[in-house]
């Protein structure tokens, strides 16, 4: 599923693409929500038109969780990083990509912090400064 059918499917701001986008939700088959998908979801909804807050986004991606059709690349990765979105001030694509780097790196060790110069994914476990 790309960004736009998903944010017809949440928004409901086209009723015909809406409407399409719903049927494809109650289908019987899965649907992946890849984690760049999700991503841009999320920045459009908090984006100057949309102007979701912090618990929209939260209340949007715990629906999309429970969703019996949905996939995401990684349902944990999805859980951990809204857990700390939720807790911290980071962005949710920041909190994504810790968390997703933590799980592909737990398989070797490898991982030694995920370095950003933002301030508020510093607030983020694993994170610091170059």
């Amino acid at each position: 599923m790309d960004t736009n059918v998903l944010l017809r499917y949440l928004l409901r701001d086209d009723a015909a693409q809406a409407e399409r986008a719903r049927r494809v939700f109650e289908r019987d088959e899965r649907i992946l929500i890849t984690d760049v998908v999700l991503a841009e979801a999320v920045w459009t909804l908090i984006g100057r038109r949309y102007r979701a807050t912090k618990a929209d986004v939260v209340a949007v991606v715990e629906k999309l969780l429970q969703e019996p059709n949905v996939r995401f690349e990684d349902d944990e990765v999805i859980w951990s990083a809204l857990q700390a979105y939720r807790e911290t001030d980071a962005d949710f694509a920041d909190a994504l990509i810790v968390h997703k780097a933590l799980k592909t790196a737990a398989s070797d060790d490898e991982l030694h912090a995920v370095y950003t110069f933002d301030t508020t994914a510093l607030q983020l476990p694993h994170t610091t400064e170059p």
